[in-house]
């Protein structure tokens, strides 16, 4: 049984790694412990946002690596401890059998080589899995210069992996990271996503990451750019079909000249996360909303500054535009878009109707008209100053006080998801 002492030391130092959160996966209980399932994965989070609802551990917190940024690197004078694939696997079952947890997150430093620490990680999930009959959710994280076939085993028996980036370019990691290299990192998850594809295809028996694969990058340890780190993460969607890219805001958890001595930021980390939402959901491009060398705003979220960028676009008419112009316009998100598409097919919807969808109207209503009618400002600078002051005006109040207000002078109309995103995009 692993010492109170050394579960302490592999807790607290594991905690810097926000890569963890989850929705759970397909992987059935095959008359087992556990469940990976979305329901089964139960997420509570710190302040910070942390996960603290799985086990939450390294293996081993004696690295081999010394990069700048990490409490755990070579050069750190702190306690080191490493526990053994037995010792973890009666550790997660004890504490899943107490209802302290629903699944395990489960990294490790470089400890003695990659190679040794990956077959560390592999011998315990692949123990979990078939010696203690563990079928709760296991997210594995894969170790830089590892052998592909162990990664390979450990990713069937694991239901996500994930490879921390950390820092954005080539550039910074040869700095701050010298025994890591962009290859190191993105050809792994290029071979595990290409694994996961044929292993889908040929409808192979068994599960091959089911949750998919995640990764972290450090935000304001290194100069880059949001507009760099963003276009990383979309690259990163595209082509290696990650579920999810997390920001972790630097902290100075160590002293280097090498590295700032403020922190990354909350608020821009926030903003990164935002402008993420935006890449995966909502149809936009990296390109749309922040060029390469630049930051986002830290004003407006980006889905606003988008919009105030392009007043020439709107206003747009809620009953004829489509979905993907709807997701477009500040304060209309899915679940209103969706509404608005499908209400829209029985009545012509006004902003009565809008109100009561919990469309954000003090927003919304400088960008829409709602069947011909415009409630908002058409001056872009008046609409900068209501939108940065939080408009505090009620404006269902507001609302009643107009009779009959003047239509909007004109508005967009989209045929098709093709010609929005032409026009949204600048191209008619």
């Amino acid at each position: 049984m692993i010492s109170e002492k050394s579960l302490t030391i592999l807790t607290e130092s594991a905690k810097f790694d926000v890569s963890c959160p989850s929705s759970g996966s397909a992987r059935k209980n095959a008359g087992g412990i556990g469940n990976g399932f979305a329901a089964g994965c139960c997420h509570s989070f710190t302040p910070d946002g942390r996960c603290v609802s799985l086990l939450k551990i390294l293996m081993s917190n004696d690295c081999l690596f010394d990069c700048k940024y990490c409490m755990n690197r070579s050069s750190a004078d702190l306690p080191r401890a490493s526990a053994t694939p037995d010792e973890i696997c009666e550790l997660v079952i004890d504490f899943y059998k107490r209802n302290y947890i629903e699944g395990l997150f489960l990294s490790s430093a470089v400890h003695i080589s990659p190679n040794y620490t990956m077959e560390q990680l592999y011998l315990t999930v692949k123990k979990l899995r078939t010696e203690y009959n563990f079928h709760g959710y296991i997210h594995v994280k894969g170790i830089p210069r590892a052998d592909e076939e162990i990664v390979r085993k450990t990713a069937l028996y694991a239901d996500r992996m994930s490879y921390n980036i950390e820092l954005p370019s080539e550039q910074s990691l040869k700095l701050l990271a010298p025994q890591k290299s962009k290859e190191s990192l993105l050809l792994p998850m290029k071979k595990l996503a290409l694994e996961k594809q044929i292993f889908k295809e040929e409808k192979r028996k068994g599960h091959f990451l089911p949750a998919g694969q995640t990764t972290q990058m450090i935000v304001g340890a290194s100069p880059e750019a949001d507009g760099q780190i963003l276009r990383l993460s979309q690259s990163l969607y595209r082509a290696n079909g990650l579920k999810r890219v997390y920001y972790s805001s630097y902290v100075p958890v160590v002293h280097d000249s090498l590295l700032p001595d403020l922190p990354g930021g909350a608020l821009r980390e926030h903003r990164l996360y935002q402008a993420d939402w935006l890449l995966r959901f909502y149809g936009f491009d990296v390109e749309e909303l922040v060029p390469a060398g630049e930051n986002l705003s830290t004003e407006f979220d980006p889905k606003c500054a988008w919009a105030l960028r392009n007043m020439n676009l709107f206003p747009i008419e809620v009953n004829r535009a489509p979905l993907e112009v709807l997701l477009r316009v500040p304060g209309i998100g899915a679940r209103s878009a969706y509404k608005i598409t499908e209400a829209r097919k029985s009545a012509l919807l006004t902003f009565e109707h809008l109100k009561k969808m919990r469309v954000v109207l003090k927003r919304a209503r400088h960008f829409i008209t709602a069947n011909g009618k415009f409630y908002g400002t058409e001056n872009p600078n008046a609409v900068r100053g209501l939108l940065a002051a939080g408009e505090t005006q009620n404006f269902a109040v507001q609302m009643n006080l107009f009779t009959e207000l003047q239509p909007a002078p004109h508005f967009q109309l989209y045929s098709n998801a093709e010609t929005a995103r032409s026009a949204l995009t600048g191209e008619l």
